[in-house]
């Protein structure tokens, strides 16, 4: 929407934020409960080509599925008139990874931020040939990494599946029409304003104050006034992308539990799911009715309480978001093991028996030492993240003997550049064509980490759980301090759950 449509829009907001937009399509799965609507739905689905994914992917997690949700803000077609981006190129401000446990009994949502400086590995463009790799970019442009209508959904998956050494399962990309519908068909949803809201702070280039659009307080929203909600970052908190995600999450919540109190039944859901799959664009494992609603019955016993959003870790750099580690290296690494935020093992079939946990990205229990691998010929780096002293000497050595070409780099450099000596898990990092090397490799270093990078060749940063032996790689889920084994103390504590007042914690800032 521009300034000629009551002041809306504009190019400020044409790159509207729309994780609320895209977190619909969770709660379409999660609605969606009966094969009734299978004739109804099934010429509405769009997917993607899944040739962009990329061929060296992360391995399966202990269990549970990850399930990315993306947002287009497209111009074109119906979206012009909804306020999308400049031109016909589909682009994406923000996203999240739905992670479903294993125990198909919990579920987090975790945002990345639009601004995160990330890399970005090759993606294939609509001529089928393929970029090169970039570092540092901001993970919103993978999505326009080919400039189509319909955005590069396989580009941002393959950063996602870098960024956080997991395996995506599913993806999802919903638009601004799509969004508009939804709300519209669950008949508007509850949120909270903290103070009056202005078309000025909608658009800021308006230059004037403009008419109020949100009255300070709880009030139902829906179609375009959803859309303007989920938009607002001015003049709200400290105006941020990352208070406008709070926001949101707040939004996501109301629009779950609108769903769940008017039942399962036809009347409710079909025009929802009519108006979700008009928009959509799914990967071809969600590409039919059955298989969207095969995914969606196992999410139907989950207690909103056990729903949670959380924000990668993060600090700003500039006006630019680094993801911060180790702190997100252990939130990645508790989804693998499918351990919740605040420490429970949520695995199906989790304890004994649970099963041998394997692929890049895993959460590794190790392997006897008979079976250990052989490093001839491959070279690795070896640097010390804890305060123990000696700790990348007495790995490297260890490496040597099992043939590795292995290098004490001394201490690891945190995101300050200072020594990192808080690593609660070992992380090894692999470049191009080394996964398999690295995957080898972790059977030496039970709980390690294993994660792609942009950097060549084979890292190891060593952690407190190499420091303290293998019977701590895996954290009892009574541990006290951190949940889930280094993850940040405040994170459990500042998640939202589905369930929370629509006004509590609602902006950074």
């Amino acid at each position: 929407m521009t300034g000629s449509r009551s002041g809306r829009g504009g190019r400020a907001n044409g790159k509207a934020r729309t994780f609320s937009l895209v977190a619909v399509a969770f709660v379409v799965l999660l609605a969606a409960g009966a094969g009734w609507f299978y004739f109804r739905l099934n010429g509405n689905i769009s997917t993607f080509d899944a040739d962009g994914l990329s061929e060296n992917r992360p391995g399966a997690g202990a269990a549970g599925q990850n399930v990315l949700v993306i947002g287009s803000d497209s111009r074109a077609g119906d979206n012009s008139r909804l306020g999308g981006g400049d031109g016909d190129v589909g682009r994406s401000d923000t996203a999240f990874l739905l992670h479903v446990y294993g125990d198909r009994k919990h579920a987090i949502g975790v945002s990345i931020p639009r601004d995160s400086l990330v890399d970005i590995p090759p993606c294939r463009l609509p001529d089928g040939s393929w970029t090169r790799e970039q570092t540092r970019a901001m993970f919103n442009s993978a999505f326009s990494v080919g400039e189509s209508p319909k955005g590069n959904p396989a580009c941002t998956q393959n950063t996602v599946e870098r960024l956080t050494g997991l395996r995506v399962d599913h993806t999802v990309v919903v638009d601004f029409e799509g969004f508009s519908r939804m709300t519209s068909a669950v008949g508007g949803v509850q949120v909270c304003v903290p103070k009056d809201v202005y078309q000025g702070d909608l658009n800021p280039n308006l230059g004037f104050r403009g008419d109020l659009l949100f009255p300070k307080g709880q009030q139902n929203v829906s179609g375009q006034k959803a859309l303007d909600y989920v938009r607002v970052r001015h003049g709200i908190g400290d105006g941020s992308d990352i208070g406008r995600i709070q926001r949101q999450q707040a939004f996501v919540s109301g629009l779950i539990k609108k769903v769940r109190s008017q039942g399962f039944n036809p009347t409710t859901l079909l025009p929802l799911a009519d108006a979700a799959t008009k928009s959509m664009t799914v990967d071809p494992g969600l590409g039919s009715p059955d298989k969207l609603l095969s995914f969606a019955m196992s999410l139907k016993g989950i207690d909103l309480h056990n729903i949670k959003f959380v924000t990668v870790p993060w600090r700003y750099n500039g006006n630019r978001v680094d993801i911060v580690h180790p702190e997100a290296d252990a939130l990645w690494a508790s989804i693998k093991a499918d351990r919740t935020i605040d420490g429970k093992d949520a695995g199906k079939g989790s304890g004994k028996g649970g099963g041998k946990r394997s692929g890049s990205g895993d959460k590794n229990d190790g392997v006897a030492q008979a079976d250990a691998p052989s490093g001839k010929g491959v070279s690795v780096s070896v640097a010390n993240g804890t305060a123990v002293d000696g700790l990348a000497s007495r790995a490297t050595a260890m490496l040597k003997e099992h043939g590795y070409a292995a290098t004490d780099a001394g201490e690891a450099a945190g995101d300050t550049g200072a020594a990192a000596q808080d690593r609660s898990t070992t992380v090894i990092e692999f470049g191009s064509g080394e996964a398999d090397h690295a995957r080898a490799l972790a059977a030496l270093f039970p709980g390690s980490y294993v994660r792609g990078s942009a950097t060549p060749g084979i890292s190891v940063v060593l952690g407190h759980d190499y420091a303290d032996g293998p019977e701590s790689a895996t954290p009892s889920p009574s541990s006290s301090g951190a949940a889930g084994g280094g993850l940040p103390p405040d994170l459990a504590k500042e998640a939202r759950s589905a369930d929370d007042d629509p006004c509590a914690n609602l902006s950074y800032g």
